[in-house]
């Protein structure tokens, strides 16, 4: 997998795609094969070299140490002594969760944070992580605590989420080609290495925008027109089939009322 060939690729997608309203990600998909989602799982955490044309909200749960340096810094601040206030609202903290992307920690508050926030930031996958850099000592520099702002941006989680296949977002349309074309092969590079058994757990690799047609890496665009007219001919099958399955049903049910409208109409002995 070159970089011409992924930058082709990106064009078809591009051009496979119909104009949308809004700004479509671009996402990246890894079939996996030969792989064990049960004993094999995957969740770490990438930085790529590109932002991914969106941005990502970070909320900071901090004590005094850390409030000031903060508050500079982050979308968020949490601070602990109003941890009671939140403990007793758990709407709050489910409508927090939806609305941030990470949840920075300083490492002294983990226990608590765990007590107050835990049952909800858990099971949606958002508890501060020391492997995002998520968790932090109560002293830092206010330059390393930008650095990771800034590096959460360029972040995201490859899980395999109890399925033979990874997904993450590498870019939107809005980006550069060259862009997206580094973040692909950034991330490519991190899985490879990641996989127990490397290339040789890998089926397919493929791109697609948030509502386009999923196009392989290498894909030629005459493949792709004859795939998307077989997709669309075997729709087409389907759809008849269902319309005749509908019809014959119809049919079934008026003949047995006729039937029973008979019956009824004749004499009785």
């Amino acid at each position: 997998m070159n970089k011409e060939e992924i930058i082709n690729t990106i064009k078809l997608v591009r051009d496979s795609s119909k104009k949308r309203n809004f700004s479509q990600t671009f996402d990246f998909i890894i079939n996996l094969k030969s792989f064990d989602i049960k004993k094999d799982t995957l969740d770490q955490y990438l930085v790529f070299p590109f932002n991914m044309g969106r941005k990502a909200k970070v909320c900071a749960i901090v004590g005094k140490e850390l409030l000031t340096q903060a508050r500079e810094t982050f979308d968020k601040i949490i601070f602990d002594e109003e941890f009671p206030t939140w403990a007793k609202d758990k709407k709050a903290i489910k409508k927090l969760v939806s609305e941030y992307d990470y949840f920075l920690a300083q490492a002294n508050l983990m226990a608590q944070i765990a007590t107050t926030f835990g049952k909800i930031l858990g099971p949606k996958g958002k508890m501060p992580d020391p492997k995002a850099n998520c968790v932090v000592p109560p002293k830092m520099s206010d330059n390393d605590l930008k650095k990771i702002y800034n590096n959460l941006q360029k972040t995201i989680k490859v899980t395999t989420k109890g399925e033979p296949s990874i997904k993450c977002i590498v870019g939107n349309e809005s980006m550069d080609d060259k862009e997206i074309c580094e973040n692909i092969l950034s991330a490519y590079n991190f899985i490879v290495h990641l996989l127990p058994l490397e290339k040789n757990n890998i089926s397919s690799v493929l791109i697609k925008l948030t509502m386009s047609p999923v196009v392989k890496i290498g894909e030629k665009k005459e493949d792709i027109e004859k795939r998307l007219k077989d997709k669309a001919k075997e729709k087409t099958k389907k759809s008849y089939k269902e319309k005749k399955n509908v019809k014959d049903v119809k049919e079934k049910v008026t003949e047995l009322k006729d039937k029973k409208i008979k019956e009824e109409d004749k004499p009785k002995k």
